[in-house]
């Protein structure tokens, strides 16, 4: 079974079309779930917008619940392979998706334990010949149970015919080959480097049925995302510091182009407004009231505008100074 979701491209970070701005057509009956699953779809619903991706969840999981039905039966029932590829660009929710998914494996039997193992390049490639497979293995015997999550997974094959990345792809296909029945590779990255990695490693591919794209959010979703964190922190943004944050998101979204952090950028923009908040305080001849203390306004926006702005600079100074040297 091959599940390929595609979400919608927005131009320049418009609003999502109204078919996607609507819970999916295929909702799972929650009044039939245990607890445990129950508290885990909450999570999912409390995510902002991937409409399309909840939708490939809970497709998912009538699948499983429907092939474990069959066998019960005594009916006939193909294997339930489950590695997907995670297809978006940082900050867009698919970490997050993971975590949630190896829960949902884990309370509906699919995983004996349900834990996740994150992954980068560095935590499987070795240095010398041998040691990659070492690593590897490492990394996978720690997943057992759960989903091996792997990041940036097209960098495993960046270096070439000679990169020993490649020997941990050979490493990962065998352990899928090896433990069917409860280990689960999910591999993330950029839609068109994974889709060129895909390209390359066809006895890789073969082998990960499900395919998920993770759309960019859009500037109203952003919004509401930064309002939620904000919430969570006992935070809230004046009308004023709406209109600067909406206005310097609008400016980020036309001028990063690829680079886009998504809720990634909203996190670091919330945690600096925060900070810009307290430093304006802290220097105010008088204590601040409760409703101060709770208020973001234009000024805090601002300041980690600047911030976030000088910091990223200073980043890129520094790559290209590393890459000069």
């Amino acid at each position: 079974m091959e599940i390929k979701i595609k979400l919608a491209e927005e131009k320049n970070q418009q609003k999502l079309p109204l078919a996607f701005k609507k819970e999916p057509d295929c909702l799972p009956d929650k009044s039939k779930m245990s607890e445990g699953l129950l508290k885990i779809y909450q999570e999912l619903d409390e995510l902002i917008g991937l409409w399309e991706v909840k939708a490939h969840i809970y497709e998912i999981q009538a699948f499983c619940q429907i092939s474990q039905l069959r066998r019960q039966l005594g009916l006939c029932s193909e294997p339930t392979v489950l590695h997907s590829v995670f297809f978006g660009r940082p900050g867009s929710g698919k970490t997050t998706v993971a975590r949630i998914l190896a829960g949902i494996y884990q309370q509906m039997g699919v995983l004996s334990k349900g834990h996740i193992i994150e992954v980068e390049r560095a935590d499987l490639v070795g240095e010398y010949v041998g040691h990659t497979a070492q690593k590897t293995k490492e990394q996978v015997s720690k997943a057992l149970g759960g989903v091996l999550f792997i990041d940036e997974a097209y960098s495993l094959c960046r270096g070439g015919e000679k990169d020993f990345g490649r020997e941990a792809i050979d490493v990962l296909v065998k352990a899928m080959e090896d433990h069917k029945t409860d280990f689960i590779l999910i591999l993330a990255g950029y839609n068109n480097e994974m889709a060129d990695f895909l390209a390359s490693n066809p006895g890789l591919s073969s082998r990960i049925p499900l395919h998920c794209e993770f759309a960019d959010y859009s500037l109203s979703e952003l919004l509401e995302i930064a309002d939620l964190m904000f919430r969570k922190r006992v935070y809230r943004l004046n009308e004023q510091g709406r209109e600067a944050l909406t206005k310097n998101l609008r400016r980020q979204i036309l001028l990063a182009g690829d680079d886009f952090g998504n809720a990634r950028c909203i996190r670091n923009l919330v945690e600096a407004a925060c900070r810009a908040q307290a430093v304006r305080l802290a220097a105010a001849e008088q204590a601040p009231s409760i409703e101060q203390l709770q208020e973001i306004n234009e000024l805090d926006i601002k300041k980690a505008v600047i911030k976030l702005n000088n910091n990223n600079a200073k980043k890129q100074e520094n790559r290209i100074a590393k890459a000069n040297y």
